[in-house]
């Protein structure tokens, strides 16, 4: 039970940040332009791959996760948001990147990549 509980309790965080992202331009009344555009875009992104993960676990879609929270977190600097735009999107983003790359970890902790010896 504990492993089906750490591991939907990332996806349902994710799944949950990425409906607030989406929300976020006008929850936090955003200016329309890249920002608000960036959030309905990337949070659509994460909530979909929470979902997909919930629905049906595979570490790619963790993969993906972590690479769109990355994005999140780096695209305020790369795109030019204001400060607002860019507090929310740097707090999702890195907390979309953390539980993406914790449960990443917990997949391998649990079931480590095959090694193949060289002989």
């Amino acid at each position: 039970m504990s492993e089906w509980t750490n591991a939907k309790m990332c996806d349902v965080a994710n799944l949950v940040l990425g409906a607030i992202l989406f929300f976020s331009p006008w929850l936090f009344a955003f200016p329309e332009g890249i920002a608000s555009q960036n959030a309905y875009i990337a949070g659509i992104v994460i909530a979909a791959l929470s979902l997909a993960a919930l629905a049906a676990y595979a570490v790619w879609e963790e993969w993906l996760n972590l690479i769109v929270g990355l994005w999140v977190l780096a695209s305020p600097w790369l795109l030019g948001f204001g400060e607002q735009a860019m507090t929310v999107h740097v707090v999702i983003g890195a907390l979309v990147t953390i539980l993406a790359a914790a449960e990443i970890w917990m997949m391998y902790q649990r079931h480590p990549p095959h090694q193949t010896a060289a002989r």
